[in-house]
């Protein structure tokens, strides 16, 4: 079956998108740099929110422990390219590992948990999330695999040949420095994993997802089976989960136990609920919305009380997150499927309602 051809006005709309988003970060430097970092570890939480999406969005199964595969990915990108054992590999090599290495992480939490559900499944994945920070923090007794607390410094950019994407270069009269560079690849890797996403969500691995997400015993019922459809949907969340944790050590080129916290976790999951859980398109703006408000309060809250009261009343971090909070308590109360819910999702919310 041929594909739907895409009409002109399409077709100018991509075209648009993709201008603005080759554009973007030259705009944002112009602004500071700072502005540059922050878009990309926001995409590094797109990238996030759509692994913890195929688990919770598509199998319906709530993971709370999700951000222990990033620290599994990014610990391992860290220890294969970084000064502690002295091994330097290339990042084509070492993001594959991470990648297998948080899969493998998935099937181990899922292969105990497949007949949880609900609260008794986020609990026993909020303690695999624990677990595994516990353990990167006090690896470095009798033998210093993990260099404890301290976490691992001097770890390796990524570079193809000669050419490092830390590193100011010129082209074309233009100055790329190691954000902008960081950017683009981003964006690359987000644009595949969106392809991965929308090919899984319409795939026959992606119905019996949602048939599970529905009702297990149908599904079940149905001939599906149900045991390894989830431990493939943890595997496939959890291996995206990798590939940004690899990403994430080399733009930071330092890593720590206190960059996995359950802070994290909640803040990945509340971004694939808020966009629209099962939607790809929704959890995208999600990620993003959560990943830009918190830094455009950061850098507001504090000169707009001086401007209304002429000197600061209330901290600018306890406003900043009193403020977030109470958008997100909004958001729920007048869209709790989500600002972009799947159409399941939608209509089966105002059922509910009615």
């Amino acid at each position: 079956m041929k594909g739907r051809v895409l009409s002109r006005r399409e077709v100018i709309g991509l075209v648009a998108i993709a201008a603005a988003l080759l554009a973007l970060p030259f705009v944002l430097a112009s602004v500071g740099t700072a502005w540059v970092r922050i878009t990309n570890f926001a995409v590094l939480f797109v990238l996030l929110s759509l692994g913890l999406n195929i688990v919770v969005g598509f199998a319906g199964l709530l993971d709370l422990g999700y951000i222990a595969f990033y620290a599994v990915g990014a610990y391992t990108y860290a220890l294969l390219a970084s000064p502690h054992f002295n091994v330097h590999l290339p990042f084509w090599v070492i993001l594959p590992i991470g990648a297998g290495l948080a899969c493998t992480a998935g099937v181990i939490l899922g292969a105990p948990t497949l007949r949880l559900r609900g609260d008794y499944l986020a609990i026993v994945t909020l303690g695999f999330g624990e677990i595994v920070r516990i353990f990167m923090n006090n690896l470095s007794n009798p033998v210093n695999i993990t260099n404890g607390p301290k976490g691992i410094t001097l770890i390796d950019p990524f570079r193809i040949g000669d050419f490092s994407f830390s590193a100011r270069s010129e082209l074309f009269g233009l100055t790329f420095s190691g954000p902008i560079k960081y950017y683009y690849l981003l964006l690359v890797v987000l644009l595949c994993v969106i392809v991965i996403n929308l090919r899984l969500q319409d795939s026959r691995i992606g119905r019996a997802w949602v048939a599970i997400r529905e009702d297990e015993i149908a599904a079940k019922a149905a001939g599906i089976n149900t045991r390894n459809i989830k431990l493939l949907a943890f595997a496939m969340g959890a291996s995206f989960g990798g590939i940004a944790g690899g990403m994430f050590s080399a733009i930071q080129a330092f890593v720590s136990p206190e960059s996995f916290i359950l802070n994290e976790s909640i803040m990945v999951l509340a971004m694939v609920v808020l966009g629209g859980m099962g939607n790809i398109w929704g959890v995208i703006a999600g990620a993003l919305l959560l990943s830009f408000m918190p830094e455009v309060l950061r850098y507001s809250v504090e000169p707009m009380q001086k401007a209304l009261f002429g000197r600061m009343l209330v901290d600018p971090e306890v406003l900043r997150m009193l403020i977030f909070g109470f958008a997100l308590v909004l958001t729920m109360r007048f869209r709790p499927a989500g600002l972009w819910p799947e159409t399941r999702h939608r209509r089966e919310m105002s059922e509910n309602r009615r």
